[in-house]
C-alpha cells in the first residue's frame, strides 16, 4: 500500500496530525519526516523489530546505531548526561543542527547505544519537534537516503526501494538548511579513561567554534598577579582537571582555559615565595609563572572574570563595555572579599590558599 502523504508548514503539530505519526510507529511502521537539514526516517527506538525495518529500510547495519531525536532537552536528565559544558551546548545550538554523541549513565536507551553512549538530536524544525515531544515513546530517525548515498533534501530524491518501506510521509518542503548535522562526541562515558570533545562529522559548526561554546575561559584577578590571583588560577585548574578526570594538558582540547592578571600586575614578575609555597604543599608547580595586567584585551577574551576583592571588581568593571559587565563577579559567591596575605607570614597564605580553594569549590558545578 502506498504511504499516506501529508504537506505541513514550519508550525507546531495539531493532535490529529501528531495521532497519525504515533498510530504508525506504533504499529512498528516507518513514518517519514522533515527537519531543518534534510528528510529523516523515525521508528520507535524501544522497538527491536521497528529498529531493524529502519535499517532494512536504508540497507544499513544493523549494529549501526540510530540517533535518540528529540523535542526538549529533558532526554540528558534521562541518560545521566548533562553536565555544564553540555548544557552551554544545548543553550546555543538546541534545537538546531548539532547531534550530541553523549554518555548513557543510566543505561536508559540501550537500543540505540553503542560502547555505553547515544546520539542524540533535537530538530529544530517545528512540526517534527513538537511531534516528537508529544510522543508517548522514543523515536530514532535516520537520514531518508540509501546506505551511502546523498541525504535527501527533496522527495524527487527519495529511493524507490525507500518508499515502498514508507506507511506515512509527512512532506514539509525543502530543508531550511540542506545539510547533515554536525555530530559531536562529548563527555566521559563508563570505561572511559578521559572525557571525549571530538568532532565526528563537521556540519555548519566547527570543532574551534564548538570548544568556544561548551568551554569556559576563566580569568582570576587581583592586585599584582604575585599572590592571590596565582593560587586562584592554579588551583581552578587543578579542581577542572579532577572533576573531568583528565590531565592538566587536556584542558584546552575540551574547551577551557584558566589564566589570571592584576589590576596593578606587569613586568613578568613570578608568584610569590609564599604562593609558590602552598601550591607545592598542594602538588601544584607555579614556579614558571608570569604577571601579567588586566588590560581590556586579557578581560574580553574572559567568559567568566573572577575578582579577588570588591575593589578589583570595581577596577574591571571600569574596563569592561556596559554589556559585559555581568562576566565579572568576585569569586566568593558569598560576596566577601578574600584579603591579600603579601607581608604576611606562610599561615596568613595558607589561610588565603584555603579560603580560595574553598570558593572554587563552591563554583565548580558551574564550569564542568
Amino acid at each position: 500500500m502506498p504511504a499516506t502523504l501529508l504537506n505541513v508548514d514550519d508550525g507546531p503539530s495539531g493532535p490529529e496530525l501528531t495521532a497519525q505519526v504515533q498510530g504508525v510507529l506504533e504499529a512498528g511502521g516507518l513514518a517519514l519526516l522533515p527537519t531543518e537539514t534534510v528528510y529523516g526516517i523515525a521508528a520507535r527506538a524501544d522497538d527491536a523489530d521497528a529498529l531493524a525495518a529502519l535499517a532494512n529500510a536504508k540497507g544499513r547495519p544493523t549494529e549501526q546505531p540510530f540517533t535518540w531525536h528529540v523535542g526538549d532537552d529533558t532526554c540528558l536528565d534521562a541518560l545521566g548526561a548533562r553536565t555544564a559544558a553540555v548544557d552551554r551546548l544545548v543553550q546555543r545550538y538546541w534545537p538546531g543542527p548539532l547531534t550530541l554523541v553523549v554518555p548513557d549513565l543510566s543505561g536508559h536507551m540501550p537500543a540505540l547505544a553503542k560502547a555505553g553512549r547515544v546520539g542524540v538530536r533535537y530538530p529544530a524544525h517545528q512540526t517534527t519537534a513538537s511531534i516528537l515531544k508529544a510522543l508517548p515513546f522514543p523515536v530514532a530517525m535516520t537520514s531518508a537516503n540509501l546506505h551511502g548515498e546523498e541525504p535527501v533534501k527533496d522527495l524527487d530524491q527519495l529511493a524507490p526501494q525507500v518508499r515502498e518501506k514508507l506507511a506515512l510521509i509527512i512532506e514539509g518542503g525543502p530543508p531550511s538548511l540542506g545539510e547533515s548535522s554536525t555530530v559531536l562526541r562529548i563527555g566521559r562515558a563508563a570505561g572511559e579513561e578521559r572525557p571525549a570533545f571530538e568532532l565526528l562529522r563537521e556540519g555548519l559548526h566547527d570543532l574551534e567554534t564548538l570548544k568556544r561554546a561548551a568551554g569556559l575561559r576563566l580569568l582570576f584577578v587581583c592586585t599584582g598577579n604575585t599572590c592571590r590571583s596565582p593560587m586562584a588560577e592554579a588551583l581552578a585548574r587543578r579542581a577542572i582537571t579532577r572533576a573531568l578526570s583528565c590531565e592538566d594538558e587536556d584542558l584546552s582540547a575540551l574547551g577551557y582555559e584558566v589564566s589570571s592578571a592584576g589590576v596593578y600586575g606587569f613586568g613578568g614578575g613570578p608568584a610569590s615565595r609564599h604562593s609558590i609555597d602552598q601550591m607545592a604543599a598542594r602538588d601544584i608547580d607555579i614556579t614558571a609563572h608570569a604577571a601579567s595586567g588586566a588590560d581590556a584585551e586579557a578581560l574580553s577574551n574572559a567568559d567568566e572574570i573572577y575578582c579577588l576583592t570588591t575593589g578589583h571588581l570595581r577596577a574591571v568593571q571600569e574596563l569592561l563595555p556596559p554589556e559585559a559587565s555581568a562576566s565579572a563577579s568576585l569569586l566568593d559567591p558569598a560576596g566577601m572579599d578574600i584579603p591579600d596575605p603579601i607581608g604576611g607570614s606562610s599561615r596568613d597564605y595558607e589561610r588565603c590558599a584555603d579560603l580560595i580553594a574553598g570558593c572554587i569549590d563552591e563554583r565548580l558545578s558551574a564550569w564542568v
